[in-house]
């Protein structure tokens, strides 16, 4: 057995290559998902430049490229222009073969060069980490064989399938396709667990979609973002500036009038009033329909519930048939779905003056109230507590 520099038993090889992919996984987190592809952060150009370097060494991805695919993701979501959609795409094709989706998609230079504005373009990245992206890969192979000899080629290859599984495959795939959603963006983007070191945070993927340009991915107490931990450690030693966080909207119990601040609480926090909206009137109405008489109406109700707060063009056609026989069957139901949409539409008026904006939100209040759904009635009560954020 050739040996190497090291002198690491097996064990000490697999805490080795975990350690190594895990500090991959935080140059993709970190340098190219939430400061190069949404500005969230702004990184010290030592830390941004070593970030780059180690990615060219563990993954040969240009950063211009990865930020193109993934800013074309966000703009083209769970449509056939999405680079790797699962909805479309179907999840074996994108948790099996992501990387090939991705080698497919750089190939589109001018698709690249379209979404890709901002990215570095200094001399050594056109003159060795785009062009030699490939070099880099083979470098990290005859450290690694260096290092640890023979054996270093083992940790090579689990460098090499780290990203193209659970960033390009687990992430992308299962992250559109399996989980729970904490807001109801307009994608199918799930949060895959609460909790994540492997993949840096990523898993809470549904939050990273209800706020993009956001730095922290966590939205519940009990959801740990790592990554945002590692943001937390670099801003103390002066190596990050965070730039935006998605915040919770603040209440004012005491207010009871809807004013021209409420809607622009209301507009800015749309994701957690859908969300509150869930919560406060789906599923208390939902209960309260479909557990009269069904033995199994708790099950039968959180499936009515999934069904009335998805976005009626996300719904495969079983779904939106199911969906419709449910409305005809409850008015309630049919009213607080209704609503549902109508509330929508009030953000969604982006042409609108502050004024309409008022009046819309002040209509929808008022309807609300005479529904005579006690769920509904509370809930636009709450909304007049809805402040902006400091």
């Amino acid at each position: 057995m050739i040996d190497g520099i090291t002198d690491f038993v097996w064990w000490q090889l697999i805490l080795v290559a975990l350690g190594l992919t895990h500090v991959t996984i935080v140059a993709v987190t970190v340098y190219l998902h939430r400061c190069q592809a949404h500005r969230a952060l702004e990184l010290h150009p030592l830390l941004a430049h070593f970030f780059r370097f180690w990615l060219w060494l563990t993954t040969g991805m240009v950063t211009a490229e990865w930020v193109g695919i993934h800013r074309r993701h966000h703009a083209r979501c769970e449509t056939p222009d999405d680079p790797h959609s699962p909805q479309v795409l179907g999840l074996p094709k994108v948790l099996w073969e992501g990387a090939e989706l991705y080698r497919d998609a750089s190939r589109d230079h001018e698709m690249v060069e379209r979404y890709a504005h901002g990215t570095p373009d200094d001399w050594i990245e056109r003159h060795l980490y785009k062009p030699y992206n490939f070099v880099g890969i083979v470098v990290m192979l005859l450290i690694d064989v260096a290092l640890f000899g023979i054996l270093g080629v083992a940790v090579w290859a689990v460098q090499m399938i780290w990203i193209p599984f659970f960033a390009a495959g687990v992430i992308n795939g299962i992250g559109h396709y399996w989980g729970y959603r904490n807001f109801q963006s307009p994608d199918a983007a799930t949060n895959i667990s609460p909790w994540g070191i492997l993949i840096g945070g990523e898993e809470l993927h549904n939050n990273h979609h209800a706020f993009p340009s956001s730095a922290k991915l966590s939205s519940r107490a009990w959801e740990f973002d790592i990554g945002w931990m590692y943001i937390r450690l670099f801003g103390l030693v002066g190596l990050a500036r965070v730039r935006r966080v998605a915040r919770a909207p603040l209440h004012d119990q005491a207010k009871s009038v809807i004013d021209v601040e409420t809607v622009k609480a209301v507009v800015v926090h749309r994701m957690h009033v859908l969300a509150d909206y869930a919560h406060e009137v789906i599923k208390p109405v939902a209960y309260a329909e479909m557990c009269r008489s069904e033995h199994h109406c708790k099950r039968l109700a959180r499936q009515v519930r999934r069904l009335l707060v998805r976005e009626e063009g996300s719904l495969d056609a079983s779904s939106r048939k199911r969906l419709e026989a449910i409305l005809g069957q409850s008015q309630v139901l049919a009213t607080v779905h209704r609503s549902r949409k109508q509330l929508q539409q009030v953000w969604d008026r982006t042409a609108s003056s502050q004024e309409a904006l008022l009046a819309a939100l002040q209509q929808w209040c008022r309807d609300a109230e005479d529904s005579g759904i006690k769920a509904l009635q509370e809930f636009a009560r709450s909304l007049r507590s809805y402040q902006p954020a400091l």
